[in-house]
C-alpha cells in the first residue's frame, strides 16, 4: 500500500471543482463492448449514494472528481444514479455491469455499497474497485475514508462564536455510526469553545436511509424549524439532499446554517440562501475519487484503507462567506483549533 500522504497529495483541492461541477438530470454512461473486466478503454465509474447527483453535497462533489479525471485523462466514464428502494442484489448488479464493461476503476459512493463491493470485487480480479465512507477487505479494493469528526469539530467552533443565542442544532440524516461522527466532532467543538454554556439540539431525520433520511428537503426543513422554534440559531446538518430543507429553514428564519461535504456557500443551487451559510465542514470526496482514478492510470492502483484528515487537508471548514471573518474571535478560534487537532493536543471524539 503507498503512503496516504501520496493519495492525498493528488487529492487536495478537487473539492474546489465540485463548485461548479455539479448538475442535476440524468446518467452519463457508454454502453461499450463489454469485456471480463479491468480493461483499459474506458477509465472511472462512480455509483451514486441515495439523493444522487444534484444533491450539492457528497454525490456531487464525488462527480466533481470524475470530471477532473475525464479532463486529464481524457477517457470514457461513467456515472450511475440509484433506484428507489433498490436492495444489496441491485447494487451489486450495477458494480458488475461496471466491471464487465471494463470501467476501471468502479466506486460505489457510500457506505451502502459494502456488502455489494465485497461480493463483487472477488469477481474481478482484475478492476480495482473503491468505496467511500466504509472499510471493504479485498486485495483490489482501496477504502476511502474521512475523518469527518474533525471537520465538523471546527464546524462547532464556528457555531459557538456565531450563536447569540447559546443554543445551536445539529441534523443528521440517517441515525447510523458514520452520522454519529459528525455528532459528535460538533457538539465537542461547541462545548470546549464555549465551557459547556451553549446547548446543542440533535435530531435524526430517520432511522434507515431507506426512509429518506437523506433525500428529503422536506424533512431536513421540518426538523430545522423545530430546532429554530428552540432558539437554536446556527444549524449544522449532515444530512446529504435533505440538508438543503435545512438551510432554506435557516434562511427564512434568518439564522445561520453550516453546510456539509462540499462548500455549500458556492453551490449555484442555493445561492437564494448563500447569505445565511456562514461556513461549511469540507469533505474532499472529489479528491479521494480523484486519486484512486489517478493510481490506476499510473498503474500503481491504490488498495487498503486510505484516510484522509486534516493533517492532509483531506476536511477541512470554508470561509468563503465573507460574514465568517467579521465575527469576533471566530477566525482564530477555528485555525487554533485545528492546530490542536492536527499536533493531537486535541483528540476528537467519534461517537
Amino acid at each position: 500500500m503507498r503512503r496516504i500522504s501520496k493519495l492525498t497529495r493528488v487529492a487536495v483541492g478537487v473539492a474546489s471543482i465540485a463548485l461548479a461541477a455539479t448538475a442535476c438530470g440524468g446518467t452519463s454512461s457508454d454502453s461499450g463492448s463489454g469485456s471480463d473486466g479491468g480493461g483499459d478503454t474506458k477509465g472511472l465509474a462512480i455509483a451514486y449514494d441515495i439523493g444522487g447527483k444534484g444533491d450539492q453535497s457528497f454525490n456531487d462533489a464525488a462527480y466533481a472528481g470524475l470530471q477532473k479525471a475525464q479532463k486529464e485523462f481524457d477517457y470514457k466514464t461513467a456515472d450511475i444514479e440509484p433506484t428507489e428502494g433498490e436492495t444489496d442484489a441491485d447494487k451489486e448488479q450495477r458494480l458488475a455491469s461496471l466491471a464487465k464493461q471494463g470501467y476501471n476503476p468502479v466506486i460505489g459512493v457510500g457506505f451502502a455499497y459494502g456488502p455489494a463491493m465485497e461480493a463483487v470485487a472477488k469477481k474481478y480480479p482484475k478492476t480495482t474497485f473503491g468505496i467511500v465512507d466504509s472499510v471493504v477487505e479485498g486485495e483490489n479494493v482501496a477504502s476511502l475514508v474521512f475523518a469527518e469528526e474533525q471537520a465538523s469539530y471546527l464546524a462547532g467552533v464556528a457555531a459557538a462564536k456565531a450563536t447569540k443565542t447559546n443554543t445551536v442544532g445539529f441534523v443528521g440524516g440517517v441515525d447510523i455510526p458514520l452520522i454519529h461522527k459528525f455528532e459528535a466532532g460538533y457538539k465537542q467543538g461547541v462545548q470546549d469553545t464555549s465551557g459547556g454554556k451553549v446547548k446543542v439540539v440533535s435530531q435524526y431525520l430517520t432511522q434507515t436511509a431507506e426512509e429518506g433520511g437523506f433525500s428529503s428537503p422536506d424533512k431536513g426543513k421540518a426538523a430545522a424549524e423545530g430546532q429554530i422554534e428552540k432558539k437554536a440559531d446556527v444549524l449544522y446538518q449532515a444530512a446529504g439532499l435533505s440538508g438543503q430543507g435545512v438551510i432554506e429553514a435557516a434562511a427564512k428564519a434568518k439564522v445561520w446554517a453550516i453546510g456539509v461535504d462540499s462548500d455549500q456557500y458556492e453551490q449555484a443551487a442555493l445561492s437564494a440562501y448563500k447569505n445565511y451559510i456562514l461556513t461549511s465542514a469540507l469533505k474532499d470526496v472529489g479528491g479521494a475519487v480523484y486519486a484512486l482514478a489517478k493510481s490506476v492510470e499510473d498503474g500503481k492502483p491504490l488498495t487498503g484503507t486510505q484516510t484522509f484528515d486534516l493533517k492532509v487537508n483531506g476536511v477541512g471548514l470554508s470561509e468563503s462567506n465573507p460574514e465568517f471573518a467579521k465575527i469576533a474571535g471566530l477566525s482564530d478560534a477555528v485555525a487554533k483549533a485545528k492546530e490542536g487537532i492536527i499536533d493531537g493536543s486535541i483528540k476528537v471524539k467519534t461517537e
